[in-house]
């Protein structure tokens, strides 16, 4: 899933690209708390691309995201960098080290710039919701699988254009990688999403398993959920579950090279699914994680799948 390198590839070769994609994944490395491991897994290409979509994502996350500054005032900040992107996509140039090598990415491996305009619409979803003093709430589950789409199913589009892929079924289960990804990340943040006023466990979840919104937004720091509350985190837990078997459909959809990369990331976001099943669901005493240790074994099994795909390609 390549296409040819274009007259203006050629511009941005050389040193000032390198240094572009060292820029990114130094972001990477530093910010990218549980993707870093599996970019490791990668072929030199490979990891500078995803380090450059990361390092985009960073970026829009962060403007977004600014609780110091005003909705307004993140929006116009947000616009500003978008317009020096899309300058940078019709031939523009820029100092930013990231559009110049998420510009190359693109090109290199394909991937459609409306993906990452779609990464930026799920960005302003938040924004958006944050001019308003009501809860970030989501009715149904197929509110939140839009979201979860836009934020996370997107990123999944775009790796496997950088992994490699030629069988079609891989971009449907892509896309449910990202939401079983996603539903994980919302599972271990409630407790500090609900500080934000969010909640993104769906109201018709909430209301089936008898949890009122305001219990969430207005618990006891640390208290423990009460047996409504882990029914209704379980039961998100299970969906969540159910879309960790598209991974596995995925994984041997990518190219060989790819797939020790892709096998490390699914297996460190499933095992944060697991330690949050393991304590029964209680995701407000403690903020689940994957502890190091484990996160640098898995590695080394990816590591070592990687030699071995290297050695019978």
């Amino acid at each position: 899933m390549t296409q040819n390198l274009t007259s203006d590839r050629v511009a941005l070769s050389g040193p000032a690209l390198d240094r572009a994609y060292a820029a990114c994944c130094a972001i990477a490395k530093r910010e990218a708390k549980n993707f870093y491991y599996a970019f490791v897994a990668l072929p030199t290409p490979r990891r500078n691309a995803i380090c450059a979509i990361y390092a985009f994502m960073r970026q829009a996350d962060d403007l977004a995201d600014d609780e110091s500054l005003s909705p307004e005032e993140r929006r116009r900040r947000l616009n500003a960098w978008l317009a020096d992107w899309r300058g940078v996509c019709h031939g523009g140039g820029s100092s930013d080290p990231v559009f110049l090598a998420v510009r190359d990415a693109t090109e290199r491996f394909g991937i459609p710039l409306s993906l990452l305009d779609e990464l930026v619409d799920g960005v302003t979803m938040d924004l958006d919701r944050a001019a308003t003093d009501a809860p970030d709430t989501y009715a149904t589950f197929a509110d939140l699988y839009r979201y979860c789409y836009l934020v996370a199913s997107v990123v999944g589009l775009v790796c496997i254009r950088i992994f490699g892929y030629t069988d079609p079924r891989a971009e449907k289960l892509a896309e449910e990688t990202g939401i079983a990804f996603q539903l994980t990340n919302i599972l271990r943040d409630v407790a500090e999403d609900a500080e934000r006023n969010r909640v993104y466990l769906p109201l018709e979840d909430l209301a089936a398993h008898n949890v009122a919104l305001d219990s969430l937004l207005h618990r006891a720091p640390s208290a423990p959920p009460t047996a409504s509350e882990r029914a209704l985190l379980a039961a998100i837990a299970q969906r969540a579950e159910n879309f960790y078997q598209s991974a596995q459909e995925l994984l041997p959809l990518i190219d060989p090279e790819s797939r020790p990369a892709l096998w490390v990331l699914v297996s460190i976001y499933h095992g944060l699914l697991k330690r949050i099943e393991h304590v029964d669901c209680d995701v407000f005493s403690s903020r689940a994680s994957v502890p190091r240790t484990q996160k640098l074994g898995i590695l080394a099994v990816g590591m070592a799948r990687m030699g071995l795909a290297r050695i019978f390609a």
